[in-house]
């Protein structure tokens, strides 16, 4: 009995000697935090209040000099990103839309993918992605390009494990957050690979006035009040008084995207003009004819009414339909990423 108890232990031990010499070094299992991991400030971003949620899918709260206020961000982990202390992950800048914040982006695409990071910052009620013009006005400081481009990403790059290149950073967003995610990926095409709009206000020339009152309706909309030209001046095409209006139109600056990969989705509203899905499909194509015009690589989606797109899309401009977007877009994300 004993003899056998012997070699049994001999047997196990040789096992768990062949297990270790198979396992690259460098693999070990971290284990898994109860809550949102530590982050550090930095970058101009001070950490205030406590942060929210999981180990994988939270939130934090920073203020910053760029902008007037406290500003979630929304921070989800691919579900390996414990396992291996050695993995990096290329990261997608989500952009929410006007008015949301961004613990209201509670798309399941978003959580579904375990080969990237998704980060999701505030983008303001009504900031536009942008510098204001008027800096000030009632509601402060709105330096919203500087916060997220030269605060956020280096900040994420600093406390997470990405892989801080071009090649592994993508920005897309919904709405608001189409012009942003297009806009960004113009100014700072070192930056990022990929970039998309999903029923973006991506078209903000003379014609397309009615995204331009958009925008400006959406600046005297919330509290505390601000002037209508408070983020790119005079909508007026009057003696070149909206030259700022189309120095940030992404439609006429698609050029700046050579060597970047463009997705644009969109709807019809149903032909509702009630419903903004139907404005802003006019201003997809005119982002598409631009890159036609450019002979420009896309991926181009326009799924009219919805009633191919998924089960939840109405051809609106709405979750529903972004939701199906994301099931689309993330795959083609991942499999870019991993080329």
């Amino acid at each position: 009995m004993m003899r056998k108890t012997s070699r049994w232990r001999m047997v196990v031990a040789l096992m768990a000697a062949i297990v270790a010499m198979a396992t690259p070094a460098g693999t070990a299992q971290a284990a898994e935090p109860t809550g949102p991991p530590p982050l550090a400030d930095g970058f101009g971003l001070t950490q205030v209040d406590t942060a929210t949620g999981g180990p994988r899918n939270f939130y934090i709260t920073v203020t910053t000099p760029e902008v007037a206020g406290k500003h979630h961000i929304k921070i989800i982990l691919p579900s390996g990103y414990y396992d291996d202390p050695a993995r990096r992950y290329p990261v997608l800048y989500f952009l929410h839309g006007s008015p949301d914040d961004p613990i209201q982006q509670n798309y399941p695409a978003l959580t579904a993918s375990d080969q990237m990071i998704t980060v999701i910052p505030d983008g303001g009620a009504r900031g536009w992605y942008a510098n204001w013009l008027n800096q000030r006005t009632a509601a402060g400081a709105q330096n919203w390009e500087n916060f997220h481009l030269k605060q956020v990403i280096p900040f994420i790059d600093a406390n997470l494990r990405t892989i801080a290149t071009k090649k592994a950073r993508a920005v897309a967003g919904v709405s608001m957050g189409g012009f942003g995610a297009l806009h960004y990926a113009q100014v700072r095409p070192d930056l990022f690979s990929q970039t998309a709009s999903l029923s973006g206000d991506i078209d903000l020339s003379v014609r397309s006035m009615d995204l331009r009152m958009a925008v400006v309706a959406s600046l005297v909309a919330y509290e505390p009040g601000v002037d209508s030209d408070a983020a790119f001046g005079s909508p007026y095409p009057v003696f070149n008084a909206d030259w700022r209006f189309n120095e940030v139109d992404p439609a006429a600056h698609m050029n700046k995207l050579a060597g970047v990969g463009v997705s644009l989705y969109v709807g019809n509203g149903r032909g509702d003009v009630t419903d903004l899905e139907f404005w802003v499909e006019s201003a997809s194509k005119h982002v598409k004819d631009s890159m036609d015009a450019l002979r420009m690589p896309y991926y181009y989606v326009d799924y009219g009414d919805g009633s191919a797109w998924g089960t939840q899309c109405n051809g609106g401009h709405n979750a529903g339909c972004w939701e199906q977007d994301l099931r689309d877009l993330i795959p083609r994300l991942e499999r870019s990423f991993a080329a």
